[in-house]
């Protein structure tokens, strides 16, 4: 399905039948990215996984910035008229769904999200060597927006209430240091580090973080 938001058009997937569940992906990926977690999450949940605008089926822009990837869902949910929806974001999804818990405190029941961070040096120095690499040889805008964004002060972390569950693969691109900054400015907050997975591993294509999701949300 399409809906337009703020000038631009985002696709979007809608299934299953309960407590609205929100799922917007990563840097470069699709909703499809969730497709074996929906698959079991659809069961319990009203799913709407997302496309972020120059992602995926969702239009192309020719600039791209977090500030703009969250507006885009806040005016999604404003339109759909979603009410307490549960927010799941994977990296740059994660990044979204903090920046907007921290602008809309009574937005979300409640906010898990795998492999944020809060500005680039959240990323470990390897990661981020890689990222110049990369955009040296293409200067892709998805991958420009990850070297100099986000930039969330931790104040705006301390704005959050909603009840926030943070995770990390053991060997995620994201320090854990970083992840630990997180998990220590946002009240009322658990931190789940998955061993022997990357960044991704637990979420691409696999159902862990659905069963996650199921789990917490039974709190």
């Amino acid at each position: 399905m399409f809906i337009k938001i703020n000038e631009v058009t985002l696709f979007y997937k809608k299934s299953g039948q309960g407590q609205p569940l929100i799922m917007l992906h990563g840097n470069g990926e699709t909703h499809e990215i969730f497709n074996r977690s929906v698959s079991l999450l659809e069961k319990y949940f009203t799913v709407y996984s997302v496309d972020f605008r120059d992602h995926g089926n969702s239009s192309k822009v020719p600039q791209i910035h977090y500030k703009d990837l969250a507006s885009d869902i806040y005016e999604f949910i404003c339109q759909l008229n979603i009410e307490d929806p549960v927010y799941y974001g994977f990296s740059d999804g994660g990044i979204v769904g903090i920046i907007l818990a921290s602008q809309y405190p009574h937005l979300f029941s409640k906010l898990i999200v795998s492999g944020p961070n809060i500005n680039p040096k959240g990323l470990r120095f390897y990661a981020r060597s890689f990222m110049k690499l990369r955009y040296a040889f293409t200067k892709s805008k998805k991958i420009e927006m990850m070297l100099k964004e986000p930039n969330i002060p931790l104040d705006d972390l301390l704005k959050i209430n909603t009840p926030t569950y943070i995770t990390a693969g053991s060997f995620d691109v994201i320090s854990r240091k970083h992840i630990k900054l997180i998990k220590q400015n946002i009240k009322n907050s658990e931190l789940k580090v998955f061993n022997y997975h990357t960044h991704s591993s637990y979420i691409v294509n696999s159902d862990i973080i659905a069963k996650y999701i199921i789990k917490v949300c039974n709190k």
